[in-house]
């Protein structure tokens, strides 16, 4: 059912919830729940039930919605607010067993600058194809076996359109870590994709 706030921009829901208006918060509740679900499911796709966590996401934003100094920014910090309460989240649970880290060549007190650093991205991008729901959950499938941090940078990246800068940010990460984790995310999810990649495509097929 449509209501007065309906047609209202995030910016004045905002700004109406900062006013401490319920039902604008009802609005946005509904309107980016669905964003708040598929995100932690991105963020962490082995854990089984996370409604909990999206109604802690929501009581975050309305108990901190009046230091949104800047209403028209309400997604990117509903992102933070996510990622953040991810984390918490994370350092919660039993630590699992180590895997085997990409970050390896990072180590050894590199500079920022170095080589390893900064790794130029000409690879295809995964939203660069155009994906069938049976590719769609492959590569779910794949990013879930990405090690944490590495995933936590992609998708924050890839789905969330964040900027190298915010990634860094959010994550407490050096933007020279970041680019390369995000880059050497995509090269292995594009190692694990290539079989399926090339299974499926027409030049694939022996011409007669």
């Amino acid at each position: 059912m449509a209501t007065p706030y309906s047609q209202k921009s995030d910016r004045d829901l905002v700004l109406a919830c900062q006013r401490r208006e319920p039902a604008a918060f009802e609005e946005l509740v509904k309107r980016h729940q669905r964003t708040v679900y598929a995100l932690i499911y991105q963020l962490a796709p082995e854990w089984s039930d996370t409604s909990d966590l999206a109604q802690e996401v929501f009581i975050r934003v309305w108990r901190s919605i009046n230091n949104l100094r800047n209403p028209s920014s309400f997604r990117s910090w509903l992102t933070q607010i996510v990622t953040n309460l991810f984390y918490d989240e994370l350092r919660r649970r039993p630590r699992r067993l180590p895997t085997v880290s990409m970050d390896e060549a990072l180590e050894g007190g590199e500079s920022e600058d170095g080589p390893t650093r900064d790794i130029p991205d000409d690879s295809a991008r995964p939203d660069d194809i155009v994906l069938s729901r049976e590719i769609t959950e492959v590569i779910r499938e794949a990013m879930s076996r990405l090690p944490e941090q590495f995933r936590t940078a992609i998708v924050l990246r890839e789905v969330e359109g964040l900027s190298y800068e915010e990634i860094a940010i959010l994550t407490k990460t050096e933007m020279g870590t970041v680019k390369s984790r995000i880059a050497r995310a995509r090269t292995k999810l594009q190692e694990m994709l290539k079989p399926y990649l090339e299974s499926a495509s027409p030049t694939s097929e022996v011409s007669n």
